[in-house]
């Protein structure tokens, strides 16, 4: 297949370098996770994995959704699902990319979605006082939070280290605190 689509960022090897492979990847990804995806996360995602660049995957899901593959699901979060079209480009041209790539792609997005509905259940604020920073994690059920830390942190770099290990799963860190607080 012609090499068309720009290749800043991708991996030469399970890289995608044709617009239409990455839109095919696209329609899978979608189609397969069967729930709403947010696209600048997905190509960002995408990009960091050395899969395909974010710019093409964005224009790709331009293209799908005019095309009618693609439906915008919330405007507001850049949500997006497979109509029935795009679920039939996705069964029928799905072989044409190879299991590597469809694997690698798979598992970065369904990990960028956890991590997406993880950020909408937490709040996490990152303060400075005095010459100390903190951060305060917080796992929240509608607006009430039923688990709040407060941590002090060496400096920035940390608070953000720690952020992403809340961000990771944290339902284990509230379930593991309440482990350790019980027994």
């Amino acid at each position: 297949m012609e090499k068309d689509a720009v290749s800043a960022g991708v991996s030469e090897y399970g890289g995608l370098f044709s617009t239409a492979d990455i839109r095919i990847l696209i329609c899978y990804i979608l189609s397969t996770i069967g729930e709403p995806v947010p696209g600048k996360l997905l190509a960002d995602t995408l990009h960091y994995e050395g899969i395909a660049n974010c710019f093409e995957v964005n224009d790709s899901i331009a293209f799908l959704c005019e095309n009618g593959q693609l439906e915008p699901v919330d405007p507001k979060e850049d949500t997006y699902i497979t109509t029935s079209k795009g679920k039939e480009v996705a069964d029928t041209l799905k072989t044409s990319l190879s299991m590597t790539t469809k694997k690698r792609a798979y598992i970065a997005a369904t990990t960028m979605l956890a991590r997406f509905k993880n950020a909408k259940e937490t709040d996490i604020k990152i303060s400075r006082e005095g010459d100390k920073t903190f951060i305060t994690c917080s796992a929240i059920d509608g607006e009430t939070p039923f688990m709040s830390v407060k941590l002090l942190a060496c400096d920035q770099d940390q608070a953000l280290f720690i952020k992403d290990k809340f961000l990771s799963d944290p339902t284990k860190i509230y379930s593991t605190l309440i482990d350790l607080l019980t027994k």
